[in-house]
C-alpha cells in the first residue's frame, strides 16, 4: 500500500483533482470582483464621486482591455448611466456576483463530496480485498471486530478528506490570499496588520494542535481495542457464564472505559483552548481596523469606501483561514489514521491478486498426482508439528490418515487444503506449487472440510450452494428505470475502482454439481444430502417452517390431497384418533383455548396476540359474550393451582416443561399477583393484571395440563364467541387473520400444521415422530419430496449458523464440500460431533457414492479410528510429526506396528 495518504489520493484521483483545481482558479475572479464592488458603490453613486454635476453620467460595462504589444482594444463602449441608474446597476452586479460565487461553491462542494465518497468506497474495497488475500497465519494475530471497525469507522474520515486534499487548500488559500491582497491594495498598513495576525495564527495554532493529534490517535486505538474486547466477550459468553467471570469482564471493560474517558476529556480541554486562542486572534484584527483605519479616515489618508471595503474583505478572511487551519489538522489526523491502517493491512506474503482472478469458464480436471515434498510445518512457537514429510497421492487414490491428535495427520490435511502454509517444502500438482495456482483451480478441484465450519447469515440454500458460486455466469436483464439505475451503478463502481460483477446474476455453477440448471439441481444434490444423513434434518425443518407460496406454489395446489392422504394412512395404521381436526362448530380439545377462540392463524408481520387483545372489536366480543369474566376466573384457578404445585420445586425440575403458560421464574411474580388480586373481580382488576391472568387461560390445554377447568358449557361458549367474532369481523382484522379452511393452504401456519389441519392428541406416545414419518412417505408418493426439501433449504441458519445444531452444521459443511465434485477431497476429522457409528456410516456412504458413474476423485481422510480403514486404498500412520507407516491395509497391518495397535 502507498505509505502516504496524499500519494494514494493523487494516484487514484489526479484527473479529477486537476479539473476541480481549474474550477477553483476560475472562481477566484468573481470572488475578487465581489470585494472591489462595495468600494465602487460607496465611493461612486452613494458619496457622489464622479457625479458632482446634477446631469453627470458614468460609463458602465465598458470593455477596453489593454493587451501587451497591441495596446488598448475597444470591445464594447458600454452604457451611459446617471447616479441612480449606476447605483442600481452596480447593486445588481453585486447580486449577480453573489449568486455566481454561490454556484461555484455549490459545484465545488458537491464535486468534492462525490470524489470523497468514491475514494471511501475505493479504500474500503481495497482493504477488504487485502483481507481476502491475507495468508492464513495472519488471522491468528488479528481480531475480526478490530478489522471491521477499521474498515467501517476509521477510514470514514479518509473519504471525507479526499475531496479536500488538494482542493481545500487551493480554494481556502486562494480566498485568503485574494482577500489579503485586496486589503493591501487598499492600504498597506492595514494589510500588514491583517498579514501579521494571519502569520501568528498560521504558526501558533498548528503547533498547539499537535497534542490534539496524539490524543486523537490514542482515542482511536483505545476505541478499536474496546471493540475487539467486546467481540471477545460476545464470542466467549458461554465460557464467561461457565466460569463465573462476568464481574472480571465488567472490571476490565470499566478500566478501558475509564482510560477512554481520560483521553477524551483531555482532548476536549485542549481542543477548546485552541479554539479560544484562535477566536481571540480573529477578533483582535477588526478592533485594530476600527482604531487605526478610523484614525486614517479622520486624517484624510483613507476614504470611507476603502475602509468599508477593507472591513468587508477581512470579514471573509478569518473563515477561510480558520478552515485552512482545520484542514491542516484534518490532514495530519487522517495521515495518522491512514498510517495505522497501512500498519495493519500492509503485510508480507500477501496472496498475489492474480491468484484470485475470476474465471467463468469450466476448469479442467487435475490429472497429475498431489505431491508433498520435504514438508515442514511448525506451530506459533516454532515447534515442528510435521517434520520433513514427503507424500505422493495419485488421482483417484483413497488415503486414510491415522494417528493420535497432534501426531501430524491433521497438519498434512491442512497443508493439502491450504489452511496452513508450510514453513519449508512445498505441495505441487504437475510440478506447480498449489499456493501459486489460481484459486479458480484449487478452489474448485481441491476441496477441504474440517470440523471448524463457518456459515454466513442466510438460508440453508445459500450456505449449501456457497461452494458453487465462483463467478457470475448469466446476464441479468433489466428494463426501464432498473436498467438505467444498473448502468449508473456499474459506471460508479468502475470509477471507484470496484469490480463490475452483478450480484443479481446467477452465480451457481450447475455443471460443477452435475446439474443442467436450477430445475434439476435438487435431484442432483439429493444423494449428497442422503450420504451425509442430513435429508431428514432438512425435512423436519421444512415441516416446522412457514411456506412462501410465491416460491413454492405446488404446496397450495395439493395441500387438500395431502391432508386426505394423511387421514387415509392414519386410518390404515389404526391411528385415526391421533390427529384431532379443526372443525368450525366444534371445540378442539388438543388445541389451546386461544387457538379455539381465534380458529385461525395471525399474520405475524401484521398482528400479535397483544395487539389482538387490545383491539376494540376483540374486547367488545369478549365483553358481550361474557368470556372476559369466565377466562379471568379460569386464569385465577390456573395461577393458584400452578403456584401451589410448583412453588417449592427447583427451576430445573422437568415438571416445568409441562407448564407452557408459566415458567419457573414466573412463579414468584404470580404468587405476589394472587395476593394483590384476592377478592378482586375482573372489572376491579387493573388492565395489566387482567391481561396477565387471562393470558394463562389462553395457553391452557385440558388433556395436557389436566386441571379440570374446561367444562362443556365453557367449550360451547368459546365456540359461540368464535362464530360471533367472525360474523362481523372488521376489514382491518380480516386482512391480519387467516381463518382455518380445510380447502385452503394457510401461509401463516407451518407446513406440518397445514398437513395436519388439527392437533396431535397428547395421549399418544411418539405420535409426532410417527406422523412425520407418514407425512414424509406421502410427500414421496406424491412426488413432492423435492418440493419439501426446497422449503427446508429456505430455513434461515442465523448468525454463523447458530440456529443449527453442531451436528447439523458439520453435516452441512461436508455436504457443501461434496457438491463441488472436486478431483481431490481432503477431510480432516470433519464430524467429531457425531457418535462413532454415525461417522462410520457417513464414511461408508461417501466412499460408495463418490466412486461410481465414472466419477472417482481422490480422497484423503483423517480418521478418528481405524474402524473403516479397510475402505481405503492406502493407510498413512503419523506419530510425533513423522510418517511412520505407509501402505495398503494388509501391508501395514502385517507389520505389527502402530497401525495394528490402533486397530486392536
Amino acid at each position: 500500500m502507498e505509505k502516504g495518504l496524499a500519494r494514494y489520493i493523487w494516484r487514484n484521483t489526479s484527473r479529477q483533482q486537476l479539473w476541480i483545481l481549474a474550477i477553483v482558479a476560475l472562481s477566484m475572479i468573481p470572488y475578487f470582483l465581489s470585494f472591489d464592488l462595495p468600494k465602487q458603490i460607496v465611493n461612486g453613486p452613494i458619496q457622489g464621486q464622479g457625479f458632482e454635476d446634477v446631469d453627470a453620467t458614468r460609463t458602465f460595462m465598458e470593455l477596453s482591455p489593454t493587451l501587451p504589444l497591441i495596446g488598448e482594444v475597444h470591445l464594447f463602449s458600454g452604457f451611459e448611466l446617471d447616479r441612480l441608474q449606476t447605483l442600481l446597476a452596480l447593486s445588481f452586479v453585486f447580486l449577480g456576483l453573489v449568486v455566481l460565487n454561490g454556484l461555484f461553491k455549490f459545484y465545488i462542494n458537491t464535486y468534492k463530496g462525490r470524489l470523497g465518497e468514491r475514494m471511501l468506497r475505493r479504500i474500503r474495497f481495497d482493504l477488504i480485498d487485502r483481507v481476502l488475500r491475507f495468508p492464513p497465519n495472519q488471522f491468528k494475530k488479528i481480531k475480526s471486530a478490530e478489522i471491521a471497525t477499521m474498515i467501517k469507522d476509521e477510514v470514514e474520515p479518509l473519504g471525507g478528506f479526499t475531496g479536500d486534499a488538494f482542493v481545500q487548500p487551493a480554494l481556502l488559500g486562494g480566498q485568503a490570499i485574494t482577500a489579503l491582497t485586496f486589503i493591501i491594495l487598499q492600504n498597506f498598513w492595514l494589510g500588514m496588520i491583517a498579514a501579521s495576525i494571519v502569520c501568528v495564527q498560521a504558526v501558533i495554532i498548528p503547533r498547539m494542535r499537535r497534542r490534539l493529534l496524539e490524543l486523537g490517535r490514542q482515542r482511536q486505538l483505545t476505541a478499536r481495542q474496546l471493540s475487539g474486547r467486546v467481540s471477545e466477550i460476545v464470542d466467549g459468553i458461554h465460557s464467561i457464564h461457565a466460569h463465573d467471570t462476568s464481574n472480571l469482564e465488567r472490571a476490565d471493560i470499566a478500566q478501558r472505559l475509564g482510560l477512554i474517558f481520560t483521553i477524551r476529556y483531555d482532548l476536549y480541554q485542549w481542543k477548546f483552548l485552541v479554539k479560544f486562542i484562535n477566536n481571540f486572534l480573529a477578533q483582535v484584527t477588526p478592533f485594530l481596523f476600527y482604531v487605526i483605519g478610523g484614525y486614517l479616515v479622520l486624517q484624510g489618508r483613507l476614504d470611507v469606501g476603502q475602509l468599508v471595503a477593507v472591513i468587508a474583505a477581512y470579514k471573509d478572511l478569518p473563515g477561510p483561514l480558520k478552515e485552512l487551519i482545520d484542514w491542516d489538522q484534518a490532514r495530519q489526523d487522517v495521515q495518522v489514521k491512514y498510517a495505522q491502517v497501512v500498519e495493519q493491512f500492509d503485510i508480507e506474503h500477501l496472496v498475489p491478486a492474480e491468484v484470485q482472478t475470476v474465471m467463468r469458464e469450466p476448469v479442467e480436471r487435475l490429472a497429475a498426482p498431489l505431491v508433498a515434498s520435504n514438508l515442514l510445518v511448525t506451530d506459533d512457537s516454532g515447534a515442528p508439528i510435521l517434520n520433513r514429510v514427503s507424500i505422493e497421492i495419485q488421482p483417484n487414490e483413497t488415503i486414510a490418515i491415522l494417528g493420535q491428535n497432534g501426531a501430524g495427520g491433521e497438519a498434512v490435511a491442512e497443508a493439502f487444503g491450504r489452511v496452513v502454509w508450510p514453513d519449508s517444502g512445498k505441495i505441487t500438482i504437475g510440478g506447480q506449487d498449489i499456493l501459486e495456482m489460481p484459486e479458480s483451480v484449487t478452489g474448485r478441484r481441491i476441496s477441504f472440510a474440517s470440523s471448524d465450519a463457518h456459515f454466513f447469515q442466510g438460508t440453508l440454500r445459500d450456505n449449501l450452494f456457497y461452494g458453487l458460486k465462483h463467478a457470475p455466469l448469466t446476464e441479468t436483464t433489466y428494463k426501464g428505470s432498473e436498467a438505467r439505475q444498473f448502468k449508473r451503478n456499474l459506471l460508479e463502481a468502475q470509477r471507484s475502482g470496484n469490480p463490475s460483477f452483478d450480484l443479481n446474476s446467477d452465480w451457481i455453477d450447475y455443471d460443477a454439481a452435475g446439474a443442467t440448471g436450477p430445475d434439476d439441481l435438487l435431484k442432483v444434490i439429493r444423494p449428497v444430502l442422503d450420504a451425509v444423513m442430513i435429508s431428514q434434518d432438512i425435512f423436519d425443518l421444512a415441516l416446522r417452517s412457514k411456506v412462501d407460496l410465491a416460491a413454492h406454489p405446488a404446496m397450495s395446489e395439493v395441500i387438500v390431497e395431502v391432508r386426505a392422504a394423511l387421514q387415509r394412512r392414519l386410518a390404515e395404521e389404526d391411528l385415526a384418533g391421533t390427529v384431532v381436526p379443526f372443525q368450525p362448530d366444534n371445540y378442539n380439545d388438543q388445541a389451546t383455548v386461544g387457538e379455539n377462540l381465534l380458529f385461525g392463524t395471525m399474520r405475524q408481520s401484521m398482528l400479535t396476540p397483544a395487539t389482538l387483545a387490545a383491539h376494540p372489536y376483540f374486547k367488545q366480543i369478549m365483553r358481550e359474550t361474557g368470556l372476559s369474566n369466565d377466562l379471568y376466573a379460569m386464569g385465577l384457578e390456573i395461577a393458584e393451582t400452578a403456584v401451589e404445585l410448583f412453588r417449592d420445586l427447583p427451576p430445573d425440575n422437568p415438571f416445568f416443561q409441562q407448564l407452557t403458560f408459566m415458567s419457573a421464574e414466573d412463579i414468584p411474580a404470580y404468587e405476589e399477583l394472587l395476593q394483590s388480586l384476592k377478592g378482586t373481580t375482573a372489572e376491579e382488576a387493573s388492565s395489566e393484571d387482567r391481561i396477565n391472568i387471562i393470558r394463562l387461560s389462553f395457553a391452557y390445554i385440558e388433556p395436557r395440563h389436566r386441571f379440570g377447568l374446561l367444562t362443556p358449557e365453557l367449550r360451547e361458549k368459546i365456540v359461540q364467541a368464535r362464530q360471533r367474532f367472525y360474523a362481523d369481523l372488521p376489514e382491518d382484522l380480516a386482512t391480519m387473520i387467516e381463518r382455518h379452511d380445510p380447502a385452503k393452504f394457510s401461509e401463516s401456519a407451518s407446513l406440518i400444521d397445514n398437513v395436519l389441519f388439527g392437533r396431535i392428541a397428547y395421549s399418544e406416545a411418539d405420535a409426532s415422530d410417527r406422523i412425520k414419518r407418514i407425512a414424509r412417505d406421502i410427500f414421496a408418493e406424491m412426488d413432492l419430496e423435492h418440493n419439501v426439501l426446497s422449503i427446508g433449504l429456505d430455513f434461515d441458519v442465523g448468525t454463523q449458523g447458530r440456529r443449527l445444531t453442531n451436528v447439523q452444521r458439520q453435516k452441512l459443511n461436508l455436504a457443501r464440500v461434496l457438491l463441488k465434485r472436486s478431483d481431490y477431497f481432503i477431510f480432516n476429522r470433519p464430524l467429531p460431533a457425531l457418535d462413532q457409528r454415525a461417522q462410520d456410516q457417513i464414511v461408508n456412504n461417501i466412499m460408495r457414492d463418490l466412486h461410481r458413474d465414472g466419477y472417482r476423485p481422490a480422497i484423503i481422510w483423517v480418521l478418528p479410528t481405524a474402524d473403516v480403514a479397510q475402505l481405503f486404498d492406502r493407510i498413512l500412520v503419523f506419530e510425533g510429526g513423522n510418517l511412520v507407516e505407509n501402505g495398503a491395509y494388509d501391508e501395514v497391518f502385517d507389520k505389527n506396528g502402530m497401525f495394528k495397535q490402533l486397530v486392536s
